[in-house]
């Protein structure tokens, strides 16, 4: 969330800045509501401070012996007054944070200043495209020749963009899980497996409420609501939800393997079939808590993180600084990793690395202190390091042969036994 104060002393400014991100973000009605809120919160503090000083006389009458009816039906009409100016002060409240809510983190001043994914920068890139001089196939008919995932009985079970793994499907999807956890533990990350339901405040910690509320799935659980988790990021947030971290505990480190559930994901185009996008699918995520100044040294070291695990996996990719329009709400920088899918002909997000600076931090109020000094915000970083369903697309559409078997990356082949290719189907092929 943004700090109050800094829209308070240029709202211009601010404006100009949120626009570069989202043209219909609404930064007058955010003052008005302040101004309002406040006006109120002043009115009631006087109209409390008439009644209290009724209320001295009143004691003073009553041992005098005189006649304090009169000042006593003054203070019964304050108290009515007072709860009335309460619960308008409480929809004000309410309407206020709301929409101080909804504003968009500001994107860094360096940040090029774009609507349009296709203006992202490219900062890096690393090998090349592969050359199949063969008829290729996409992952989708690599699945079913192969019998790696099953996405009919996958749709049978939950409806479409639900994929079901099977047999070796499932065993590569497990070794990339399991090479990442450990690639990211031996970078200095500290592994945790969190709960994978969330209650409100925590996905608002995130930032993916209140303007993300439609793309989240609910369950009511005795009159609580809890949300399935789009990404182990919200939980990692939330862990530190409401605390003062000591100073020299930072930087916190953390990285997490979760089921991902999206509900977004359905209207995809013919050309992002399969794993493309899904509903559900399996991300090893990196979170970090760190003090101000050292947040941007910790996003480059994320950065260069994720690509490692990219290049041990011998993939190309490229590295994109994304442009103001295209950067997830909470953040103030981002770069993304994108591996080429041939099927598809294009480039695809693996990993999204974002720095989102105080943001998140004022929206959990998870601060830390300096000696004796006043509570301060963290910054909060965050990383997938990586999304596994687009990185097995990359892996079996870019290591496919001719003869349609697929060559398992040199990294992952201890976590398959020693498995080098995957050439025929996994047993019973029947249709669903």
């Amino acid at each position: 969330m943004l700090d109050i104060k800094l829209i308070r002393d240029d709202p211009e400014g601010v404006t100009t800045k949120l626009k570069r991100k989202d043209p219909e973000v609404n930064v007058p009605i955010v003052l008005e509501l302040d101004e309002a809120l406040r006006g109120k919160k002043t009115e009631v503090e006087q109209l409390k401070a008439q009644r209290n000083e009724a209320s001295k006389k009143i004691g003073e009458l009553k041992r005098q012996g005189k006649d304090a009816s009169k000042l006593l039906e003054e203070v019964a009409s304050f108290a009515d007054d007072i709860h009335r100016l309460d619960r308008e002060t409480r929809d004000l409240e309410e309407h206020y944070q709301y929409h101080l809510a909804s504003c968009p983190n500001l994107p860094m001043d360096d940040v090029k200043v774009s609507l349009d994914p296709k203006e992202n920068v490219v900062v890096k890139q690393h090998g090349h495209k592969p050359f199949l001089d063969f008829p290729f196939k996409n992952h989708v008919q690599l699945c079913e020749d192969l019998n790696l995932i099953d996405f009919k009985r996958g749709a049978k079970i939950a409806g479409t963009g639900w994929p079901a793994y099977r047999g070796l499907g499932a065993r590569l999807e497990w070794a990339l899980l399991q090479y990442m956890i450990d690639v990211n533990v031996s970078n200095g990350f500290q592994q945790w497996f969190p709960p994978l339901l969330v209650k409100e405040e925590v996905l608002f910690g995130s930032g993916q409420l209140p303007k993300f509320e439609g793309q989240q799935y609910k369950v009511i659980e005795e009159d609580i609501p809890l949300y399935l988790i789009p990404t182990a990021e919200v939980p990692l947030n939330g862990l530190h939800l409401n605390e003062i971290i000591p100073e020299e505990e930072l930087p916190l480190k953390y990285v997490a393997y979760t089921p991902c559930f999206r509900r977004e994901a359905g209207a995809a185009g013919a050309h992002e079939r399969g794993l493309i996008r899904v509903h559900q699918f399996n991300k090893v995520e990196t979170y970090c808590f760190c003090k101000p100044e050292d947040s941007m040294k910790i996003f480059e070291e994320m950065v260069a993180n994720a690509e490692q695990l990219v290049e041990g996996l011998g993939l190309h990719y490229r590295s994109c600084l994304l442009v103001t329009g295209d950067m997830s709400f909470a953040s103030a920088r981002t770069i993304d990793i994108e591996v080429w899918l041939p099927g598809q002909n294009r480039y695809y997000e693996v990993s999204s690395i974002s720095n989102c600076t105080d943001y998140q931090a004022r929206r959990s109020k998870t601060r830390f202190r300096r000696d004796s000094g006043k509570p301060e915000f963290v910054h909060t970083l965050n990383g997938s390091a990586l999304a596994t369903s687009r990185l097995m697309v990359a892996l079996l559409e870019n290591n496919q042969n001719a003869d349609g078997s697929i060559n398992i990356p040199v990294i992952l082949q201890k976590y398959l036994g020693g498995m080098k290719k995957i050439e025929t189907p996994s047993s019973f092929s029947g249709q669903p």
